[in-house]
């Protein structure tokens, strides 16, 4: 293990957290800030693994969901803490065209492509780079996707900065540029849960958002709705739980939430997208981003089969996500915000996660 301290309570560990198959050394790094909050990353799938905050009295409990080992990293995981790409969230039947050339992806859930397909940015491999400064520790990952990679047009340079401030803020800014004309749209996809165990239906989510995109049985986006007077109005906080049950069409089609929303107007570049609390435990996530929506989900395709850290079964609804992201199958709706990304560009986007007590 090695260790790179910055002052008497911030330091950044990294030590050996598994081999690849084929013998390449996985490493995990430790980033602690001067409050002892704790933020674990894989550089398989770029992955966090765990982020230790405290509650309302003190006590530190790890509040994302994910694995042990590396083997449940490898062979049955539903993107715990991993970095999404090429293409986060689907693209309707895997088609897209650019400049009237149709290109193809992987058809890898229901039809259509999703999360970067067969083998995403989830799975591959990060070169990691360590940083501190006055304010925060961090971790630069790197990753080259070759032209044509899943389907994708151009030489696409990756570069995902994690940094945990002394503020317990987690940032994550994402860059990237191409050598072709391309589409991109990156996330991040932490399962929360506030409580550190059980289930997140009372959580108290409130969302910045009058609209959605309600899904079709694929869950492909069909037209912009209003959020009034449905399961889907979060704009008062309210527990997850409340609506999730209700006979509802949407709420059919996945099996609860797993809808974007689109955020509301906002004259600031970093707007807040949404706000997540934990009575119990009195924890809070104020969600900051620079993007046009959030995709959240409610954990519905957990079903117990999972066994993830400390022997923990991962039951429905163990874990949420709040993925801040552009829309849905965006490469086929122009009257959608564009994710096209053209040689001499820098796709560039930051997001927050702000952690608080209250």
């Amino acid at each position: 293990m090695t260790s790179d301290f910055l002052d008497s309570r911030a330091s950044i560990d990294s030590a050996v957290f598994g081999r690849m198959p084929n013998g390449e050394e996985v490493y995990e790094y430790r980033l602690r800030n001067s409050n002892n909050v704790e933020l674990a990353i894989i550089t398989y799938g770029g992955a966090i693994r765990s982020l230790m905050v405290p509650d309302r009295e003190g006590k530190l409990e790890d509040v994302v969901l994910g694995y042990d080992d590396l083997s449940g990293y490898l062979s049955n995981n539903p993107y715990f803490g991993s970095i999404i790409g090429r293409y986060g969230n689907r693209i309707a039947k895997g088609k897209f065209s650019l400049d009237a050339e149709e290109y193809s992806l992987a058809t890898n859930n229901l039809g259509n492509h999703l999360h970067g397909g067969e083998v995403g940015f989830d799975k591959v491999l990060w070169r990691a780079e360590t940083f501190h400064s006055k304010e925060a520790v961090g971790l630069k990952m790197y990753h080259l996707s070759p032209d044509m990679e899943e389907g994708y047009p151009g030489n696409l340079s990756v570069e995902v900065i994690y940094e945990l401030t002394n503020d317990n803020e987690l940032v994550i800014q994402y860059h990237a540029t191409t050598d072709k004309k391309t589409v991109v749209n990156l996330t991040n996809h932490a399962y929360f849960n506030l409580a550190g165990h059980g289930d997140i239906l009372d959580h108290q989510l409130q969302i910045n958002a009058s609209r959605y995109l309600p899904v079709d049985k694929t869950l492909i986006p069909d037209q912009i709705e209003s959020v009034d007077s449905t399961p889907f109005d979060f704009q008062v906080m309210k527990s997850v739980g409340l609506s999730i049950n209700q006979e509802n069409e949407q709420l059919e089609n996945a099996g609860g939430f797993d809808h974007c929303w689109l955020l509301n107007e906002s004259s600031e570049k970093l707007k807040l997208a949404a706000t997540l609390k934990e009575s119990v435990s009195g924890r809070r996530i104020d969600v900051f981003t620079e993007e046009p929506g959030i995709q959240f989900y409610s954990g519905n395709f957990l079903d117990g089969t999972i066994t993830g850290k400390d022997g923990v079964i991962y039951k429905r609804r163990s874990g949420l996500c709040l993925e801040t992201q552009h829309f849905p199958d965006s490469p086929n709706r122009p009257d959608f915000p564009s994710t096209v990304l053209l040689p001499g560009e820098t796709y560039s986007s930051r997001t927050i996660y702000a952690f608080s007590t209250f």
